[in-house]
């Protein structure tokens, strides 16, 4: 693919606005790096003028154009005439699962995933680094950091190399071993630190402010989340801009599950959704041993609290106190959609199930989808006759000790 393939004449910068909070809805410039709302600390979010696209970017232009998340470039905030920092990512296959489908008593419905383990160091981290490693190098920055419990770090590390930007990561002491090795062999600096991500986050953050290091952290920059979104525009692309009925995603920083929800919203404001047309169900799933948007979903509160001692055998899902808490659950009440917490247990018996049945390779943050979607068949909140989607975030292998017998 030649330098100019990513180029698109026309997009971007005319229709990408600015930042908006998504508390109080100040309005910022993206005209520098920027981290949370300066006036609430909440998450940005970017926002894009979608009817100066009408006419201009229809689906067969997008389709026509080479392969990757950077062809939805209008969509995305990096300025015309700037090249990203990428490495082939996205484009993932929606996947028919059948016999899952049948096994769970789904009936005359479909069942699906979107399988991101074909990304960039096998997960779907490698589309909100793309994004935000090429706004970071675009403003300004001149090293990078994140507190991750694994393959956030592994995909900034690559995508700092790819930039020419050093990353420094701070990682919990019993992250998966393998996530560590490959942030290491892509030339981060890793440091270890006792306790989750959070703490992580706290132990970087001192730092990070003395030495200029640009902080990655999900929902704490703005760019990650754009990255992630596109899984939305492929989702809805893949069967026809005829959106499923439900989408289930492993939630742990919840950037994924937001990030397809905007994605939604903004593909119904050009127009490329049929009209009258309900958008999906969205359901967070979690681990009973760290569940702070289950427990405040099902409490009717605002904002998620942080339990005690979370604990969970997947790494990803093991986010305490999640930055953009209260936005994941708006996000669900709007979309009238649901939250479930399954046991460890459960999550890894739902991924060898999904193993055997299909030959699909999940993550253990998204074995728990299978244990969920069947608890929701039973209660009748998704319907036999519905469609489906499951997003796998990883595949099996990224996590080798999780599969040892405890």
């Amino acid at each position: 693919m030649t330098k100019d393939a990513w180029r698109v004449e026309g997009g971007g910068e005319a229709a990408f606005l600015g930042l908006r909070c998504s508390a109080c809805s100040g309005f910022l410039e993206a005209d520098r790096l920027r981290g949370a709302c300066p006036d609430c600390g909440s998450p940005l979010r970017a926002e894009y003028d979608c009817g100066a696209l009408a006419g201009a970017l229809t689906p067969y232009t997008v389709a026509a154009r080479p392969r990757g998340l950077w062809r939805w470039r209008e969509l995305l905030p990096l300025p015309p005439g700037h090249d990203p920092v990428t490495f082939s990512e996205g484009d993932c296959p929606l996947l028919e699962l059948p016999e899952l489908a049948r096994d769970l008593g789904l009936g005359d419905g479909r069942l699906l995933v979107l399988d991101e383990s074909r990304n960039p160091t096998g997960s779907f981290k490698a589309r909100g680094m793309s994004v935000a490693v090429s706004m970071a190098k675009h403003l300004g920055a001149t090293a990078l950091c994140a507190p991750t419990a694994g393959n956030a770090g592994s995909a900034l590390a690559l995508y700092g190399a790819r930039a020419g930007l050093p990353v420094h990561l701070a990682m919990p002491a019993d992250a998966p071993p393998l996530a560590r090795l490959e942030a290491e062999l892509f030339g981060a600096r890793v440091r270890l630190v006792e306790g989750t991500i959070a703490d992580c986050g706290k132990a970087l953050r001192g730092e990070a402010e003395a030495k200029g290091w640009f902080d990655l952290s999900t929902l704490k920059e703005p760019y990650r989340l754009e990255g992630k979104k596109t899984m939305g525009f492929e989702i809805a692309e893949a069967l026809g801009y005829d959106l499923p009925d439900v989408v289930l995603c492993p939630t742990g920083g919840g950037t994924g599950l937001l990030g397809i929800w905007k994605a939604f919203d903004e593909l119904r404001r050009l127009g490329w959704i049929p009209e009258g047309a309900t958008l999906p169900r969205m359901v967070a799933v979690q681990t009973e041993g760290c569940a702070p948007i289950v427990r405040a979903f099902s409490a009717g509160e605002e904002e998620p609290m942080p339990p005690r001692a979370p604990r969970t055998r997947a790494a990803g899902l093991r986010v305490p106190a999640p930055a953009g808490g209260k936005w994941i659950l708006e996000v669900l009440r709007e979309s009238r959609g649901a939250a479930v917490a399954v046991s460890d247990e459960a999550l890894l018996e739902g991924a060898r199930r999904a193993a055997a049945l299909e030959g699909l390779s999940m993550a253990p943050e998204s074995g728990s989808l299978v244990p969920a979607l069947a608890r929701l068949l039973e209660e009748g909140l998704v319907r036999g006759d519905e469609c489906v989607v499951l997003v796998n975030t990883a595949g099996a292998l990224k996590t080798p000790e999780v599969w040892a017998p405890v």
